[in-house]
């Protein structure tokens, strides 16, 4: 039988990332400089392998063979066939990342046989004064973007958006975003690690380079209308469901809660994954119990249609399906 299933975090260094993931959440790694830990990747080269249970060892494409629906959903196997839909990260920006861009199914699809790339973004930790860019202030024509991406000026042109704790944001593909610095993420995304990177700040790596642009790509994905209310609004009630985000892609809620709670999933046909952003809470499937700690990202898998959740404090996750 099929059961919640806990993976190894894959930990990506970057010029901008930090130690937060190790402190806050204790992932182990004597690398310095971690700015994303992919906590559920089914992204080749970078595929999650089972660290709980009798599947240990074995990574999720595998699991995708063998259990097809039972794992990911009847529905989302015949759409996705081996390809795990979605990816989780946790990001630590202890400097700012670049202001860039992703492309939709279609333009990743004839540029890069990928999928698009749409996220979402919950705010776990942010310290004061941190800032996301999400879009434009205003109107914005394709020579004015060109002129200020020559002037170096490109960020007069961009939203500045102030953060707290428990923030939300939904950036689809084509709208230009970045994180700033002193901010901690858990991004839900589809499966596609495709980034046009349209400015960098000049930054240099450890070799005196600074990293590719990606201007004329970037050009026909971008968004130039104005992002207007750019961060999600939920009102989060104790022990009951708040929906945050649903697309075509993916639906996330957030569950808030200090006491035992029951979810069914008969109805979903989809895998479920949750990631936990505050506490720790035990799941309990037919007896058997797997915790889940802050920072930790389980996937239930759709033959699992029942789950009992026991928090051992006040507990928030991320809830997150499709369909």
């Amino acid at each position: 039988m099929l059961y919640p299933l806990k993976f190894q975090p894959v930990l990506k260094e970057k010029i901008w990332g930090g130690n937060k993931l190790k402190e806050l959440f204790n992932k182990v790694t004597d690398a310095e400089n971690i700015g994303e830990s992919w906590e559920l990747s089914g992204i080749d080269g970078d595929e999650s392998v089972v660290m709980n249970g009798f599947l240990a060892g074995n990574s999720l494409t595998e699991l995708i063979e063998v259990y097809m629906g039972d794992l990911v959903g009847d529905k989302i196997y015949e759409r996705f066939g081996l390809s795990f839909p979605l990816l989780f990260k946790l990001i630590d920006s202890n400097d700012k990342l670049s202001i860039q861009v992703h492309p939709n199914d279609e333009i990743a699809a004839q540029r890069h046989n990928s999928f698009g790339k749409t996220e979402m973004w919950y705010v776990v930790a942010a310290e004061p004064g941190a800032e996301l860019v999400i879009g434009f202030k205003n109107d914005c024509s394709r020579d004015e973007y060109l002129d200020a991406l020559d002037t170096g000026n490109v960020e007069d042109l961009l939203q500045n958006v102030p953060i707290k704790k428990g923030d939300v944001f939904f950036i689809p593909a084509g709208l230009v975003h970045a994180i700033g610095k002193g901010a901690v993420i858990a991004e839900i995304q589809q499966s596609s690690d495709i980034t046009y990177r349209i400015y960098d700040y000049k930054r240099v790596d450890d070799k005196g380079n600074e990293r590719e642009l990606h201007t004329q790509q970037a050009l026909d994905v971008i968004r130039f209308e104005p992002s207007k209310n750019p961060k999600t609004e939920y009102q989060t009630k104790p022990n009951e469901l708040t929906p945050l985000v649903s697309c075509e892609y993916f639906t996330t809620n957030l569950v808030s809660f200090d006491r035992p709670l029951t979810r069914n999933y008969g109805r979903l046909d989809s895998f479920v994954a949750y990631m936990c952003v505050e506490g720790s809470f035990v799941i309990s499937v037919s007896g058997e119990k797997t915790t889940v700690d802050t920072g930790e990202t389980v996937l239930v898998p759709a033959s699992v249609i029942e789950v009992d959740l026991i928090p051992d404090r006040p507990t928030k996750f991320l809830e997150v399906y499709i369909g």
